[in-house]
Parts: C-alpha cells; sequence; structure tokens
C-alpha cells in the first residue's frame, strides 16, 4: 500500500503562483511514477503532470507545459508541483496519484493509489 498526502493547495490570484507537495508512505519502492490531476466542479478528471522515478523523466498536458514543473526527491518520497501564471480557469480539486506499474501517465485509470487532493482556487 502507498499512501499520499497532498498540500500546499489555497487561493491565489491569476497570475500567482502555488507550489503543491505529495508526500508519499508506506511501500514508496513499488511506485513507478507519480501524477498530478485536476477535477473542477462538473468536469472530468484530467492529467497535469507527471514524474517517473525511474530517471526523472516529466510529461505534462499541454496547456500547463512552460508554466508548471513536476519534480521529485526520493529521499523524502515527495513530488512537487510548482504553479507558475495561473489562470481562473485552473480552479480545481488536484490530486496527486501514484503508479506502480508501466502503463501510460496520462489517464487515471493506470494509477493505483490516490491522495485526498487539495483545493486550488484562482481568483479573476
Amino acid at each position: 500500500q502507498v499512501q499520499l498526502v497532498e498540500s500546499g493547495g489555497g487561493l491565489v490570484q491569476a497570475g500567482g503562483s502555488l507550489r503543491l507537495s505529495c508526500a508519499a508512505s508506506g511501500r514508496t519502492f513499488s511506485s513507478y511514477a507519480m501524477g498530478w490531476f485536476r477535477q473542477a466542479p462538473g468536469k472530468e478528471r484530467e492529467f497535469v503532470a507527471a514524474f517517473s522515478w525511474s530517471g526523472g523523466s516529466t510529461y505534462y498536458a499541454d496547456p500547463v507545459k512552460g508554466r508548471f514543473t513536476i519534480s521529485g526527491d526520493n529521499v523524502k518520497n515527495t513530488v512537487y508541483l510548482q504553479m507558475n501564471s495561473l489562470k481562473p480557469e485552473e480552479t480545481a480539486v488536484y490530486y496527486c496519484a501514484a503508479k506502480t506499474r508501466r502503463g501510460s501517465h496520462y489517464y487515471p485509470q493506470p494509477y493505483d493509489y490516490w491522495g485526498q487532493g487539495t483545493q486550488v482556487t484562482v481568483s479573476s
């Protein structure tokens, strides 16, 4: 089992920045990659970014490329999502997820474990 705890959400003005953290505990050695997804009210959960522990590869959704940065600290078993130039339409609950097997990083289904989510609200 892997437990994930997100933190760092909050209220920010448009154009501002936030850094989300996702701390993993439990059988973290089994985690292959970790990702961030977001879900706005009435919308489907969508991929934001992913980080592979093997080699440190990163993956981003097109709307966040150049503004968001995902990184990982394997000593702290923590993944970060630095979000810059935030837009009001990015208001959502942001979820951290861990994947223990190969498969697409871009869809929620291959991820085995999920955090409880952290609210990000971007005001205009």
